[in-house]
């Protein structure tokens, strides 16, 4: 199991550096103020208002990077600071958040894809270590079925990897969208939309990081079912 710490420890060490990046980030374009004076909710609301939706609600969450759009009741989640304030930070997510309000309203065919797998990530993400565990001492232990239960919890951590593979597309998508309406409506300076393009691509990373990392550990734990047979 060495490789399998040695591979957790470097996403580990990559996925800290990439969200501390992502922190000082939005820390620092949190200064650069918006020459609109438009808050993040503002904003958002302008951009669906462009975008001709008018069924979303746009709400204020408790925490720091807690923005999300949530589907099921058509709300778009902004965190205290990104809801209230006024800068470079607060644009891009507000902006980047309603870009799922569009995929959703447009049909955009990657978030549809992902909202279909999302009732079988919920099981996998709970029990794919656990089988992969499972099935791991059941074969060191000589039982018959020990490499059938270590393949059914690769499937499982399979499913969990396509999901976050399948993620990037709607997180790219968003933070494109965002960007765009941003700069085509003027929203916002040249200084503001660098503030927030810069911005953006850091919280891309983190799915980048994340996507990469589940793979590199599904293919891990192949390499050792396929050594075994």
């Amino acid at each position: 199991m060495m490789g399998y710490y040695i591979i957790a420890g470097a996403i580990f060490l990559v996925s800290t550096f990439v969200s501390r990046k992502l922190k000082s980030k939005f820390e620092y374009y949190s200064k650069v103020s918006l020459r609109n004076g438009l808050s993040g909710r503002e904003i958002a609301e302008k951009m669906l208002a462009d975008n001709g939706i008018y069924d979303v609600e746009v709400i204020s969450t408790p925490g720091q990077l807690t923005d999300h759009y949530n589907p099921a009741n058509k709300t778009v989640n902004l965190s205290e600071v990104v809801y209230n304030q006024r800068n470079a930070s607060a644009a891009a997510v507000a902006a980047h958040e309603v870009g799922h309000a569009v995929q959703h309203a447009t049909a955009y065919s990657w978030l549809k894809m992902r909202s279909a797998i999302v009732p079988a990530v919920g099981i996998s993400s709970k029990f794919s270590n656990i089988v992969i565990m499972a099935g791991l001492f059941l074969s060191a232990s000589g039982t018959v079925f020990g490499n059938t239960v270590f393949l059914a919890g690769i499937v499982l951590f399979g499913i969990t990897t396509l999901f976050t593979f399948i993620t990037l597309p709607v997180e790219y998508d968003a933070s494109n969208r965002a960007l765009a309406w941003l700069k085509n409506k003027n929203m916002v300076t040249p200084e503001e939309y660098k503030g927030s393009e810069d911005a953006l691509k850091w919280a891309a990373r983190t799915y980048l990081v994340a996507a990469l990392g589940s793979l590199a550990t599904l293919l891990y734990f192949v390499s050792i079912f396929l050594n075994r047979r």
